[in-house]
């Protein structure tokens, strides 16, 4: 079949099988590749709809067909590559419907960043907020669930929307939205593929209720499997498939509109750096700064600070004339300080609040319970940019060290694999000792950057990927840094979802019994297995393993 010709009777939007394309299209933020056979460019939902009609008509004869909706390509786990079609919503399918001071309506195209400067004029914000925020999707963010430096105080994007429109796997578009027990009955009650969709979604979850509930990470944040136990509260008579949806990765079916709710931008924002020489500090500082209820808690280590210095002019790029020459003016008081000696890790700490009386109030009383760590502070505004003022360094050289690390350290490639796991902030003391054991051991030169407030970290090792006995380091020392974040109760991802990289792992962090739900809600939803197979609940190592990147 040339699957280009077909598709191109039942497509408005653009096909492309160029090798240039379908090479770009072969890889993501991830280790990983998969080359599809023809990319293509969606107009509307309509088009997206006839795609998916045609894969289940021809599925039969040419199982290898299947369908990964993409978008930016920022994920880091191989949820958006594919062998088959992949579908780019980014380019027609991007429009912001509405936003106003408490809800906005977009498309999934968007950049977020083009996203979040319409809420600012409405002084509001979506505050999921992912470092990849300047490059990302809205889209991408609802399927990833993704979180960032503002969860701590806010949560993930999955608390924040309140209504999506989906295709689903008999071609049909849907809306997802919060159902009383009243409206869950009357769809259960359709003589209808969507009727048989929420009858057995919910008969699954009533049935195996406390199991499922039970099976919740106990993390303030987590990004894998599907979040079964948010669907179906039996307290609240509330069941909400659009907690199915977000963080799917495009696994139940394809997102074609989304609608969110907003919070108020705070006013000003204040932040306190402090340097530690040793992780033995985190017991006791840990508990204090949570005790403050900071807005933000952030962290990065002194390999990812000693990068940022190396590969200082590559700031001029990233942020431009003006910012950079800021950038190395405020950074003039940082040499002084590293003179006295590299720290371990810097602390982030920020607080927000609707005065800068308030937010100093805030600063003051946690620098001074810290006093012996010897934190300082600054507070710059939030009136024009959130990030302006002599702070800004730092949060660059949290924000920007992944693209840095990209782009820059050329005999090594970033290997995002145990890039993404939670434990409980109480336990970091004992973890991060154990955790540097294991980067040892296995010989791993790795920037270490997370979310300190929510015991969520992003050790990003730099490997020659080529290198047959470094490839031979991924699966052992992923199957130990997953035990060990286990042991403490913790969760593999707490942003970045499972895809390829993390899916092969769901039976060591869920068991059969659960993950067998979760495969069965996979099954119900896509019976012929056409969005984006070898993801999630039916990743396999052997296959993930054999489709890591030859080339960077």
């Amino acid at each position: 079949m040339n699957l280009q010709e077909e598709l191109a009777k039942i497509f408005k939007g653009e096909l492309d099988t160029s090798d240039e394309s379908r090479e770009f299209y072969s890889h993501d933020a991830s280790l990983f590749e998969l080359k599809p056979e023809v990319v293509g460019f969606p107009k509307d939902a309509e088009d997206i709809k006839n795609v998916v009609k045609f894969v289940n008509e021809h599925k039969a004869e040419h199982p290898e067909l299947s369908i990964t909706p993409r978008s930016r390509g920022t994920d880091m786990s191989g949820g958006a590559i594919g062998r088959s079609i992949v579908l780019d919503i980014s380019k027609y399918m991007n429009n912001l419907r509405e936003v106003t001071e408490t809800t906005a309506h977009v498309q999934p195209g968007m950049l977020f960043r083009e996203f979040d400067e319409a809420t600012v004029a409405k002084d509001s914000l979506l505050p999921s907020y992912p470092a990849s925020r300047d490059l990302a999707s809205v889209g991408g963010m609802v399927n990833n669930n993704s979180g960032g430096e503002k969860s701590l105080e806010y949560g993930k994007t999955d608390n924040y929307v309140t209504e999506l429109q989906v295709v689903l796997s008999d071609g049909n578009e849907y809306t997802v939205k919060p159902l009383t027990r009243d409206e869950l009955n009357a769809k259960m009650a359709q003589d209808d593929f969507e009727g048989q969709l929420y009858a057995r979604t919910f008969e699954l979850l009533e049935a195996h209720y406390d199991e499922i509930q039970a099976a919740k990470p106990r993390v303030s944040k987590d990004s894998t499997g599907y979040h079964l136990w948010n669907v179906w509260n039996r307290d609240t008579g509330i069941f909400d498939l659009t907690k199915l949806f977000v963080g799917a990765q495009g696994t139940l079916g394809i997102v074609t509109d989304i609608k969110f709710k907003l919070v108020k931008r705070r006013a000003h924002s204040g932040l306190l750096v402090l340097f530690l020489r040793s992780t033995k500090e985190l017991g006791e500082l840990i508990p204090k700064v949570l005790e403050s209820n900071p807005a933000t808690f952030e962290s990065f280590d002194d390999q990812t600070l000693w990068l940022s210095i190396k590969f200082m002019p590559s700031f001029l790029k990233l942020l431009g004339p003006v910012r950079f020459i800021h950038l190395l003016i405020t950074l003039i008081p940082e040499g002084f300080q590293l003179l006295r000696g590299i720290p371990k890790l810097i602390l982030m700490v920020e607080f927000n609040g609707d005065s800068e009386a308030e937010v100093r109030a805030k600063v003051k009383d946690l620098h001074k319970s810290l006093g012996k760590h010897r934190a300082r502070y600054e507070i710059n505004g939030f009136e024009e940019d959130p990030t302006e003022g002599s702070s800004e360094k730092f949060w660059i050289m949290r924000r920007y060290s992944f693209q840095l690390l990209r782009s820059k350290v050329k005999d090594k490639h970033t290997a995002p694999y145990i890039d993404d796991f939670i434990v409980p902030p109480e336990h970091l003391p004992e973890f991060l000792p154990q955790l540097q054991q294991i980067i040892k051991k296995y010989k791993l030169f790795a920037t270490i950057a997370g979310h300190m407030g929510d015991g969520n970290f992003h050790v990003i090792p730099l490997m020659k990927i080529e290198d047959p006995a470094e490839r031979a380091k991924l699966e052992p020392s992923q199957k130990e840094v997953n035990e060990l974040v286990l042991k403490y109760g913790g969760s593999i991802s707490g942003e970045h979802n499972d895809g390829m990289v993390r899916g092969p792992w769901l039976e060591q962090m869920y068991g059969p019994t659960v993950l067998g739900y979760m495969r069965e809600v996979k099954q119900l939803f896509d019976p012929q297995n056409i969005f984006n197979p070898k993801k999630k609940t039916d990743a396999d190592w052997d296959f993930s393993f054999g489709h890591i990147r030859e080339h960077f």
